[in-house]
């Protein structure tokens, strides 16, 4: 056979197999991206049919750092550098729902972070406005939206705090970072009768708000408890509450405080990312406690909450709770057990590692665990997850708290 044609046929090989390869791995990452909004997004209560429809069509994984794209369809934050996240896919939705875009708004996005968030509010109003504070971020989120062609959005580094003057008003205004009050000129720049969703609080106590403009006024309305990255810049000059790293604590360990009484849905205070979770107020004589129910293995059953940790000054943990199971049984895989889990990260909040309590199996009355867990020289902050993670039956959990070991 001549060279020639020896090489020509070659080449075709190579390139119908990265083809296929091509297409094997965009069909992987449709199935992927296709489950995760049917668990993450539409069982977890998003009823917005075009916001489903954008959680469907945006390609999370293009938005993921290389490293973390295996778990771009997972329902969880993931670190993208400069101490930054991508928020989970069910935050996402669900702000989005609340921000009630319409075809004809003009929305101010304050955080753009990687892009993403931009990217499922395109297709859904006329022009997004995106701000991103740190230079690194805004120049590769800006280069991944025009990649994919998200043309109608606009994207500038700049203080977020400030907003965008010279493209104001806005119909709707969304914040993914977190200041502890709204910033003055982004409730300047909202249109009269304008949305503004955004997470107000303490740096790990946070609650995601739903702000409307009614006569040059902003009407609050909470939605439920959330955790995001602080608003850094001017915003984070005027922060007045700042958490002790050296005296990692939990709020709300009792569960007998609600969120708030406007709140759409009767959720304990300081805890958020909830899934299949409520207050049992007669799980103990006197004392609620939190219940997590699941029947299909494999769906989410959790609650969360972040604290600040110093691993220079904290060497160990001491993590205690009271627990009830009934038919507890592992979920789609062996290691889906309720567990009690600690996981932390370092400054750049990269993850470092969990430790755990359990697994918690079958059935059993009320009883006390206390256990001593290490944590890493490097770690700044942590978070506790509890809940059944993926098993199934019921589990209920009260008097959960933390403290350093010997204090």
């Amino acid at each position: 056979m001549p060279l020639g044609r020896l090489l020509l046929i070659t080449v075709s090989l190579v390139a119908s197999t990265g083809l296929a390869s091509a297409q094997h791995d965009r069909a992987d990452w449709d199935r992927q991206r296709a489950r995760m909004v049917e668990a993450a997004i539409i069982e977890a209560g998003v009823t917005n049919q075009r916001v489903v429809s954008a959680m469907r069509a945006t390609r999370r994984h293009e938005f993921v750092p290389l490293a973390q794209r295996r778990l771009a369809y997972q329902d969880m934050a993931l670190p993208i550098g400069a101490s930054q996240t991508i928020s989970p896919p069910f935050v996402v939705a669900y702000m989005t729902e609340q921000l009630d875009p319409q075809p004809t708004d003009k929305v101010l996005e304050i955080g753009t972070g990687s892009g993403y968030q931009a990217a499922v509010l395109s297709p859904l109003v006329a022009d997004v406005y995106t701000i991103e504070i740190v230079p690194s971020l805004g120049k590769r989120a800006a280069k991944t939206l025009s990649r994919l062609d998200y043309d109608n959005v606009h994207a500038r580094v700049g203080d977020g705090y400030q907003g965008w003057p010279e493209a104001a008003p806005f119909d709707k205004i969304i914040v993914t970072c977190s200041p502890e009050n709204p910033p003055p000129k982004l409730v300047e720049q909202l249109a009269e009768g304008g949305r503004m969703v955004i997470p107000l609080g303490e740096r790990f106590q946070q609650n995601l708000c739903l702000m409307r403009k009614v006569n040059g006024e902003l009407e609050r309305e909470p939605l439920r408890a959330t955790l995001f990255v602080p608003m850094t810049g001017a915003a984070e000059e005027r922060r007045e509450v700042l958490p002790d790293p050296e005296r990692p604590a939990i709020v709300n360990g009792s569960f007998d405080e609600i969120a708030d009484d406007e709140m759409e849905e009767p959720l304990p205070a300081g805890w958020h990312y909830l899934r299949q979770a409520e207050i049992d107020a007669k799980a103990r004589p006197d004392d609620p406690a939190i219940a997590f129910k699941n029947d299909e293995p494999g769906l989410p059953s959790q609650a969360l909450q972040g604290f600040p940790i110093d691993g220079r000054r904290v060497k160990r943990l001491r993590v205690g709770f009271a627990a009830k199971g009934e038919g507890i049984r592992f979920g789609q895989q062996a290691s889906q057990w309720p567990y009690v889990v600690v996981s932390y990260y370092d400054e750049r909040r990269v993850w470092l590692g969990d430790e755990v309590i359990g697994p918690l199996r079958g059935s059993f009355d009320w009883i006390e665990r206390s256990e001593e867990l290490p944590v890493p020289a490097s770690a700044r902050e942590a978070g506790l997850r509890i809940g059944l993670l993926g098993a199934v039956g019921k589990l209920w959990l009260d008097d959960v708290r933390i403290a350093p070991a010997g204090g």
